[in-house]
């Protein structure tokens, strides 16, 4: 009872403090609302430790409240398979296909260009601060940093008016190389931490059990769950039976060791999709996309939220952030380089709209995803430091890069305007 009473309340504190910042940003700043419930609670976390500096409060008694919600379980256990299938359900297939070539160079080879050359400049970072980390954690950090978070992306974009291509391709990239990432991470975590040693054939099967049955299982959960829901006007069970592919969906492909973020994508997308060319009734439609932007808007408040308190519970020390505020510009320039290289050596027919490049490089956002799946990693001297610098690019990301895409954005529609006018 007790336990219950404390998630409840946990819960509802939580929902209550993102709510009300929620509230005061919309009336008052008007800054795009993670952004500002990432700012709210990193400013409360921020006073929170001075207070304890300066004797007013005890910190143990806030890092033991935030200590309960266990981030990474909660996340990619949890909120991670809502966020995927909403956020992919307004995805146009039609414009995925105009744009795969680009979407499919940045989701898988860029991804995994981008985990080595993070890998390698961690480690010669920190060799250059004098800390021997082994090879394997900084190209596990490189996993956890190199794909562009969907949550992020997708909540940057739905407040901004981005041109068509640009929105697909910066969607598409996030909603895949976040199932191909977690892939790569799973990988590279079975090699370091598994008792028996992994064989190049082990390697390689992992990859392609986790990514293809991944794609195939989210195909097949989106044809049944569309079956399902073609034939009933009842909008509580169409609703009931889209989560239920969320939940059910999720658990089942973690237990056949399958990609349910993959998955999810793809079921996702297929309903969003297929419903409208197997003339799902409209209603259905609207309901199905209102319920889930509701989901989303409510799980985005709280995971931006708990970003921003989960300064309390990181172990804080100068050096490691400064290794992190270095890392920040290496980790700009890899991703500039594997988004130029493959983009420009691969040139379409269509063009792209303006600063394209630029925007894709900064708007490729990081976030809670990121910080989860730091938080798995070991307890260790190493993991520490992967935290601080993980939790330091998310909080960059999130805040100057979230802030300053939108003018980046407005640059680009307002010049395609132009020579279109021309």
């Amino acid at each position: 009872y007790n336990i219950c009473m404390n998630v409840y309340t946990l819960s509802s504190l939580l929902l209550t403090i993102a709510v009300t910042i929620g509230y005061l940003n919309h009336r008052y700043i008007r800054l795009q609302s993670t952004i500002a419930i990432t700012c709210g609670a990193f400013l409360l976390s921020i006073i929170i430790l001075l207070s304890d500096r300066l004797g007013l409060t005890h910190l143990e008694e806030a890092t033991i409240w935030i200590a309960h919600i266990d981030f990474h379980h909660l996340l990619i256990d949890g909120m991670l398979s809502f966020f995927l299938f909403a956020g992919s359900l307004n995805v146009n297939f039609g414009d995925l296909k105009r744009h795969k070539l680009d979407i499919m160079l940045l989701a898988s080879l860029s991804t995994v260009a981008s985990t080595f050359l993070i890998g390698i400049a961690t480690y010669y970072l920190l060799t250059w601060f004098h800390i021997a980390m082994p090879p394997i954690y900084c190209f596990l950090f490189g996993a956890l940093i190199s794909p562009t978070d969907p949550i992020a992306v997708l909540a940057t974009l739905k407040q901004l008016k981005a041109p068509r291509h640009l929105t697909t391709t910066l969607a598409g990239e996030s909603l895949f190389n976040d199932g191909v990432g977690i892939v790569i991470f799973l990988t590279l975590y079975q090699l370091a931490f598994s008792d028996v040693p992994l064989t190049a054939y082990d390697v390689t099967r992992l990859f392609f059990q986790q990514a293809i049955g991944g794609i195939a299982y989210g195909i097949v959960l989106g044809m049944v769950t569309y079956r399902l829901i073609r034939g009933v006007t009842d909008h509580t069970i169409e609703i009931l039976v889209t989560l239920a592919l969320v939940t059910g969906g999720y658990v089942s492909a973690q237990l056949l060791q399958i990609s349910g973020p993959l998955a999810m994508v793809v079921a996702g997308i297929f309903l969003g999709n297929h419903g409208k060319d197997f003339s799902m009734p409209k209603g259905t439609r609207e309901v199905l996309h209102l319920f889930w932007e509701i989901i989303d808007d409510i799980f985005n408040a709280l995971l931006f939220l708990l970003i921003g308190f989960e300064l309390l519970t990181i172990h804080i020390y100068f050096r490691f952030i400064l290794i992190a505020l270095l890392m920040i510009p290496s980790i700009l320039l890899v991703r500039a380089i594997t988004v130029i290289l493959p983009l420009r050596l691969c040139r379409r027919k269509t063009s792209r709209p303006p600063y394209m490049l630029t925007i894709l490089i900064w708007g490729g956002l990081r976030g809670g995803l990121a910080l989860a799946l730091a938080l798995s990693l070991p307890d260790s001297t190493y993991r520490d430091i992967i935290l601080t610098m993980t939790y330091c690019v998310v909080c960059f990301s999130v805040i100057i890069q979230g802030i300053t895409v939108k003018p980046l954005i407005r640059l680009s529609s307002n010049k395609k305007k132009a020579l279109k006018a021309k």
